[in-house]
């Protein structure tokens, strides 16, 4: 079977490849597939993974797998959450949001956090809803930036049980324990249920 993963990255798409081999099934990016993103307004991870994923499946008529995830901070009721790529605004770096986010957390000792992923498969030709799965890596934020095998919040998600960053625990760690990897976990096991 032919499905889109709804992202032009392509070392996301190689993870998904990775995550969801047991389904033997070919994947295709919005690139590889000439698809531009939609624009994400949705109010939840849930609503924009669900509109990037209606958005490839209809353009492409295959069925198609989205997520959106983002960094949810306790103290600062969820935030960044949705807006976690643009928290110091639009086009922002990773290093900036990060000195936003600290910033915002500077004489805060409440500093629990999570990374929350949401996937969607839609399937254009089914009339089933659309499966979903939602996973978490729960965490603190940290006090300063370490580590340097990582991207956007990494170097400031410290995990208390390894007493490291995440990215100071490196790939190997994320790819199993990740909100992502978790939430791919999930969405596989339904998938083969229905297979």
């Amino acid at each position: 079977m032919k499905v889109v993963i709804a992202t032009s990255n392509q070392g996301k798409l190689k993870e998904f490849e990775t995550l969801l081999a047991p389904l033997n099934w070919q994947f295709y990016s919005l690139e590889d597939l000439g698809i531009n993103s939609p624009i994400e307004d949705g109010a939840t991870f849930y609503e924009n993974a669900l509109i990037k994923a209606k958005h490839a499946a209809t353009i492409s008529g295959y069925p198609a797998i989205a997520d959106d995830s983002g960094l949810c901070v306790d103290f600062l009721n969820g935030a960044p959450g949705i807006k976690s790529a643009r928290y110091a605004g639009e086009n922002s770096s990773d290093a900036e949001n990060n000195l936003k986010l600290l910033e915002s957390l500077e004489n805060e000792t409440l500093r629990n956090a999570a990374f929350v992923a949401c996937l969607v498969f839609f399937d254009p030709n089914s009339s089933e809803s659309p499966l979903s799965a939602e996973g978490r890596l729960e965490g603190e934020i940290a006090r300063d930036s370490k580590g340097k095998d990582g991207f956007g919040y990494d170097p400031i998600f410290y995990i208390s049980e390894e007493n490291k960053t995440l990215a100071e625990l490196g790939k190997g760690y994320k790819n199993k324990n990740s909100h992502r990897a978790k939430a791919t976990k999930i969405l596989l096991n339904k998938l083969l249920k229905e297979k």
